[in-house]
């Protein structure tokens, strides 16, 4: 998608559907030209008027027909979310009329906006870098209060200053490193090159402690896959209705009652969990089972974490234990069910394995299960805002400048000026990935990707 800066666009910026209230959005340089010719209010015009002014008037067709009563907010450049001059029109939140506003705002010279063109604009006109434009989606798509407030931080400049205050001295680094070419290896004191590797060392570090917290922004912004697994009839659509606090799956003493999976979402300690309650798992001679089994292998493939259940009733026997042995022991809780009928001990595994002994049907053990889910998940304290929101784009990049500042390093370590001639260009490899991340680097390819993922309007 290529922007013409010099376009007016325009679109709908509130959620489709019956609302209070509707918000069309135009912003570019003809946006008051486009308010002057929709919108009849007393004198002086729209575009007369000085900023942040809030106008009551009427949206009218060409014929003065009107179409709505409705309020217009003026911002002018450079004063607005783009930086270009904009105006908002809020009217009655019903569709059809929300649809003639904007079709008449299009008529009067707008064109319609691409998803997430306004924020496109904000950051191609230094509004935004690319860190915060990407937080504004993170904002829009937040589940829960602590990705909402991760996702603000972001917003506000939180990491936009972590990544540029290491982007700002790996490019001092590179640049003193090249300069110390104009030098012979006997004119330079071992001291200086002492230093600087001391130097690039620390910036390594500070590269990795920030990689090491992509964990917590993913399970902020897209939450952790939950698995419920076991054989037949050992409780674990019990579970699944326990973790909801509602009656969500059939519970049966009939084995094989769950033939197909079934996902809920629910909110755990700040954390979205997607919460998959699967087939049991047992040797099937109805297709349709079989086939809930092999979803089943496929969910435990892909999961965050593993909740695997036992009847605790019931001795477990060695081939069930073969398969709890090959779920990972730091993304596995093994509920031992029905402790209540148990006439013996859980059943004994490696000490790596979290084991909470419950009664699913009296409801014992459930805060500990739910603790022990939290602790594994590395979401049991407070959330590092500064760094909670890196996205699996940030962290691949991110991953890159890592490996080229290690590269410098192992370089510099022999003092050798050729190797330092390549440490000064390993540095400066590690820049470009962090300025990518920031959007002080970029091609048309990259911010499609970006802003594609946008709602039109935003």
């Amino acid at each position: 998608m290529h922007i013409l800066l010099t376009d007016t666009i325009a679109a709908i910026a509130t959620a489709p559907g019956e609302g209070g209230i509707s918000i069309i959005r135009v912003s570019g340089p003809q946006a008051l030209v486009v308010a002057d010719a929709v919108f009849r209010c007393r004198p002086p015009l729209p575009s007369q008027r000085e900023p942040f002014t809030f106008v009551p008037g009427h949206v009218v067709e060409a014929d003065g027909a009107i179409i709505d009563e409705a309020l217009l907010l003026i911002f002018r450049s450079p004063r607005s979310f783009t930086r270009e001059d904009v105006v908002e029109i809020q009217g009655h939140g019903g569709p059809a009329v929300t649809r003639r506003v904007l079709h008449r705002v299009l008529e009067a010279g707008a064109r319609p906006a691409e998803p997430g063109e306004f924020t496109r604009r904000a950051f191609l006109n230094g509004r935004l870098d690319l860190v915060q434009a990407e937080a504004v989606l993170d904002l829009i798509r937040a589940r829960t209060d602590r990705a909402a407030a991760a996702a603000v931080h972001q917003l506000r400049g939180g990491l936009t200053r972590t990544l540029s205050e290491l982007f700002d001295y790996l490019l001092l680094l590179a640049a003193n490193l090249e300069a110390t070419l104009d030098f012979s290896d006997q004119e330079l004191p071992d001291s200086i090159l002492d230093d600087l590797l001391v130097r690039v060392a620390a910036q390594e570090k500070r590269l990795a402690d920030l990689l090491d917290t992509w964990n917590e922004g993913h399970l902020l912004r897209d939450g952790a896959t939950v698995v419920i697994a076991g054989r037949p009839n050992v409780g674990k659509s019990t579970l699944l209705n326990a973790l909801l606090g509602r009656d969500r799956a059939i519970v049966s003493d009939q084995p094989g009652t769950t033939r197909d999976t079934i996902e809920e979402c629910l909110v755990l300690q700040g954390i979205a969990l997607h919460v998959v309650d699967t087939a049991g798992l047992r040797e099937a001679t109805c297709a349709i089972e079989r086939e809930g089994i092999r979803r089943t292998e496929d969910h435990l493939a892909r999961a965050d974490l593993f909740l695997y259940v036992v009847d605790a009733s019931h001795p477990v026997d060695k081939e069930e234990v073969a398969r709890i042995l090959t779920l990972d022991p730091m993304r596995s809780v093994i509920i031992a069910n029905k402790q209540d009928l148990a006439t013996f001990s859980s059943p004994a595994l490696p000490g790596a394995y979290t084991v909470v002994p419950t009664s699913l049907t009296m409801g014992t053990g459930l805060d500990i299960m739910k603790s022990a889910m939290i602790q594994l998940l590395g979401a049991g304290n407070a959330p590092s805002v500064q760094y909670a929101a890196i996205s699996e784009r940030h962290r691949q990049l991110i991953d890159v400048s890592l490996t080229r500042v290690r590269e410098a390093r192992k370089q510099l370590e022999g003092h050798d000026q050729a190797d330092t001639a390549l440490a000064a260009q390993s540095l400066r490899e590690a820049v470009a990935a962090l300025g990518e991340v920031l959007g002080r680097e970029y091609h048309e390819a990259l911010l499609d990707s970006i802003f594609s993922r946008f709602c039109i309007g935003k």
